[in-house]
C-alpha cells in the first residue's frame, strides 16, 4: 500500500516506539487498552503470545475479525478487575489507555503483573497546564499539520476522553509507582512512561 494511503493516526504514529521498547526476549506481551488491535497485531510478530484487552465488547469484536491469523488472544474485561495472575507477562503495553482509568491503581496493576526484569511503556496524553507547555503544544500543531497533509488521518475506534492529569501530574504518579521510571514528553501531545521491574 502506497505511504499515503497506510492508515496514520496520533496513535499509530507512535507504534514504532512501542515495538522498540518490547525487550528482545518477551515472549508474553499484554496490551492494555488495545482498541482495534492494530499494535497487538503488530506486537504478535514480535512475541509469541500477545493478550489483548479492552472492555468495549463491540470494538474488541472488530479486531477480533481483523485478526486473520497473527494469533493475539483478545479478552474483554475492565482492567482494574481483570482475573490476570502477578509476574505473568515479560512485557505490558498501553497506547492511550491509561487516561481512561484511575492512573495510579492502572499503573499499579501493570506493575504487578510484570515478571521481575520485565519491560512496562505506556504512551499516553495529558493535559496542558502551563506556559511552560506551550513550545511543547505548538509543536505538536506543526507535526500534526505535516502528518494529516501527508498522511491523512484515520478515526480513532476508540472512545474519546479529555484527559484529567497535567504532565507534571503524571510524571510524579510515575515516580512514585514505578521508582527509576523514564518519562519523555513527546509532539502529537504524547507522553511516555518506560519501566523495567528490578529482577529483585
Amino acid at each position: 500500500m502506497p505511504e499515503h494511503q497506510q492508515p496514520w493516526n496520533h496513535n499509530i504514529h507512535y507504534y514504532p516506539a512501542v515495538l522498540r521498547a518490547l525487550p528482545t526476549d518477551a515472549t508474553r506481551v499484554l496490551d492494555v487498552g488495545c482498541g482495534d488491535g492494530m499494535l497487538a497485531r503488530q506486537l504478535s510478530q514480535q512475541a509469541a503470545e500477545v493478550l489483548a484487552l479492552d472492555r468495549d465488547g463491540q470494538v474488541l469484536a472488530a479486531a477480533a475479525a481483523a485478526d486473520a491469523g497473527c494469533g493475539v488472544r483478545y479478552l474483554q474485561a475492565d482492567f482494574a478487575a481483570a482475573p490476570l495472575r502477578p509476574g505473568s507477562f515479560d512485557a505490558v503495553v498501553s497506547m492511550a489507555a491509561l487516561h481512561h482509568m484511575d492512573p495510579p491503581a492502572a499503573l499499579g496493576k501493570m506493575r504487578d503483573l510484570l515478571r521481575p526484569g520485565g519491560r512496562l511503556f505506556v504512551m499516553d496524553v495529558a493535559r496542558s497546564s502551563s506556559v511552560a507547555d506551550l513550545p511543547a503544544e505548538v509543536a505538536g500543531f506543526v507535526v500534526h499539520r505535516l502528518h494529516k497533509w501527508r498522511h491523512g488521518v484515520s478515526k480513532v475506534a476508540a472512545p474519546q476522553l479529555p484527559p484529567r492529569q497535567t504532565y507534571p501530574e503524571i510524571r510524579r504518579l510515575a515516580r512514585a509507582v514505578l521508582p527509576g521510571s523514564a518519562f519523555r514528553r513527546h509532539a502529537l501531545w504524547r507522553y511516555s512512561i518506560t519501566w523495567t521491574k528490578p529482577d529483585r
